[in-house]
C-alpha cells in the first residue's frame, strides 16, 4: 500500500515562478530516495470558513496563496528512511532559495484508507483536511466509500482519503492546531480530482440541489471544522505540469 507525505504552506503570489522552480529542484532529490511521485498546488479557489481554513491553519498574508501538496512513496518505511537521510544532510541538492515562509508550512505522513478512480495529471485538485475520532475510522471509510459513486457520477475522476499515521505537533503550525483536533481525533488528509474547475464547479451545484430538503445521516466527524478548497497543480513530477 502507498503512502502519502502530506504538506500545507502558504506562498506569496508574487513567488509562483519562484516556487516551481524549487520544486522542480527538489524532486530528483524524492525520486532518488524512492519518491513515486510529488504534486505540488497552489490555490484556485479557496475560501474564508466561519470556524476554519486554509488561511487561518498557515497564518497566510493577505498576498499569499494556501498550497496543498503531496509526495507519494511504495510504502511507509521508503518515507521514514528518505526524511531521516535529509535529517542527516545525505547527499542534499543545491536548492534555491525557499521561496516561502517554511515555518508555517505542515505536513505529517498519510495511509490511504479509501482510493477510487485514477490520477490524471493536470486535473483540478479538490483538497481536503479534517480531523476524525480514532474510534470511528470504520465509521468515516464506510462513509467515503458510500459518495465515491456520487462523486464518479459528476465527474470526479479519483478521490483519495489519507488517514493520519505519522503526523507531527508543531511549534507554530501543524494538522491538529488547522482543524482544532480534540484528544483522540486523527488528522486526514484527502483530495479529489476532476478534469477541470468547470466540472468540479458543476458538481457543487448539482450536489447542492440534490440534497436541498434532505435529511442529513450523521457524520463520523466534525463537518464544521473540516475545510477544503480548489487548487491547480503547477508542478506534477508524473507530467511535468507546469
Amino acid at each position: 500500500m502507498t503512502y502519502i507525505s502530506g504538506f500545507v504552506a502558504a506562498v506569496p503570489a508574487a513567488n509562483k515562478d519562484a516556487f516551481i522552480a524549487h520544486a522542480k529542484a527538489g524532486w530528483p532529490w524524492f525520486q532518488k530516495r524512492g519518491a513515486l511521485r510529488m504534486v505540488e498546488c497552489l490555490g484556485e479557489d479557496v475560501k474564508h470558513g466561519r470556524q476554519t481554513d486554509f488561511y487561518r491553519a498557515t497564518q497566510a498574508a493577505e498576498d499569499e496563496v494556501p498550497l496543498f501538496s503531496w509526495v507519494e512513496w511504495p510504502d511507509r518505511e521508503t518515507c521514514d528512511a528518505a526524511w531521516a537521510s535529509m535529517e542527516d544532510g545525505t547527499d542534499l541538492p543545491e536548492m534555491p532559495a525557499m521561496p516561502f515562509d517554511g515555518k508555517r508550512m505542515f505536513w505529517g505522513g498519510f495511509t490511504p484508507i479509501v482510493e477510487v478512480g485514477e490520477s490524471r495529471p493536470g486535473s483540478y485538485v479538490q483538497g481536503f483536511v479534517l480531523a476524525a475520532p480514532e474510534e470511528k475510522k470504520q465509521a468515516y471509510i464506510d462513509m467515503a466509500q458510500s459518495a465515491t459513486e456520487m462523486f464518479r457520477r459528476l465527474g470526479a475522476t479519483w478521490q483519495v482519503e489519507c488517514w493520519g499515521t505519522d503526523v507531527p505537533h508543531g511549534t507554530q503550525t501543524d494538522f491538529y492546531r488547522a482543524t482544532q483536533a480534540k484528544d483522540g481525533e486523527v488528522p486526514l488528509f484527502s483530495w479529489i480530482e476532476w478534469p477541470d474547475r468547470a466540472t468540479c464547479d458543476n458538481a457543487a451545484r448539482q450536489m447542492e440541489s440534490e440534497m436541498a430538503g434532505m435529511e442529513m445521516p450523521s457524520m463520523p466527524f466534525d463537518g464544521m471544522r473540516m475545510f477544503w478548497g480548489g487548487f491547480t497543480p503547477v508542478f506534477d513530477s508524473k507530467a511535468g505540469v507546469q
